[in-house]
């Protein structure tokens, strides 16, 4: 039984062992954990390769064909398949509540809000490995000063240590998507970056970056009762340049201010 890969689901199924072999083995915590969570296993790649370590693992998958494909040539899966929308599943009872590790070659179409699902459960999910668009990668892992960094990359760096552990090209793919791929890896921090509300940080850094090419003194006006902070050299500086801590020194600023 051989399947397709269907755009709506936005698959592009890895055909190389060895790359599959590398992403299972770049879980650093799921001996700890013992549990791990698989996102869209497909037709079972990288699934071959996390049944042979002794995990209690399960897979979530909302295709259909996909589940009936897994359930055939790996049985052992059949009790531990979640048929549904990874987005729509409630992680907090994937494992009733015992943390777990996240993993998988992700549908690009929905990649960030992977990243932001994985944030959202931060206290269950303390590592994420994934495959994902190089693009996306780069914008999850780069620093403050670059042209791609934005929201995903300091709520993301506000919590996990983010590491672009290896670049994939597209031939390792059937059928080859348009762009290039990375795997990258979350581990979430003892200590977060962060010294302020994360929903209040959140909005912050959010509402900085709506406009990105402006400096945060226009930007910001508007969230500030005491004008007066607004001649502080960071409100000079556009959102870009500043680090996960300045936004959270920012943050700060602005609750003392109001």
């Amino acid at each position: 039984m051989s399947l397709k890969a269907k755009k709506s689901f936005g698959q592009h199924f890895l055909v190389q062992d060895s790359i599959a072999s590398d992403i299972s083995n770049s879980l650093t915590l799921s001996g700890e954990t013992g549990k791990v969570l698989e996102i869209g296993p497909g037709m079972g790649m990288l699934t071959k390769f996390l049944l042979e370590k002794d995990y209690d693992m399960k897979v979530v998958e909302a295709d259909r064909d996909m589940v009936s494909y897994i359930t055939e040539h790996y049985p052992q899966l059949k009790d531990h398949i979640i048929f549904e929308d990874f987005m729509k599943v409630d992680l907090a009872n994937v494992f009733k509540g015992e943390p777990f590790c996240l993993i998988g070659n992700f549908p690009y179409n929905i990649s960030s809000q992977i990243i932001f699902k994985t944030i959202e459960n931060m206290d269950i999910i303390p590592e994420m490995v994934g495959m994902f668009q190089l693009e996306m990668a780069e914008r999850v892992a780069t620093k403050e000063g670059s042209r791609t960094y934005g929201v995903i990359s300091v709520l993301t760096q506000a919590l996990y240590d983010v590491e672009l552990l290896f670049k994939v090209n597209k031939e390792s793919f059937d059928p080859p998507p348009k762009v290039e791929s990375a795997v990258i890896r979350l581990k979430r921090r003892e200590t977060p970056r962060i010294d302020v509300s994360y929903k209040t940080f959140r909005s912050i850094v959010k509402l900085s970056f709506s406009q990105r090419r402006k400096m945060l003194r226009n930007t910001l006006k508007g969230t500030v009762k005491n004008k007066e902070i607004l001649s502080d050299p960071v409100f000079s500086k556009r959102p870009e340049m500043l680090s996960v801590e300045e936004f959270s020194d920012l943050t700060k600023l602005i609750l003392e201010n109001n």
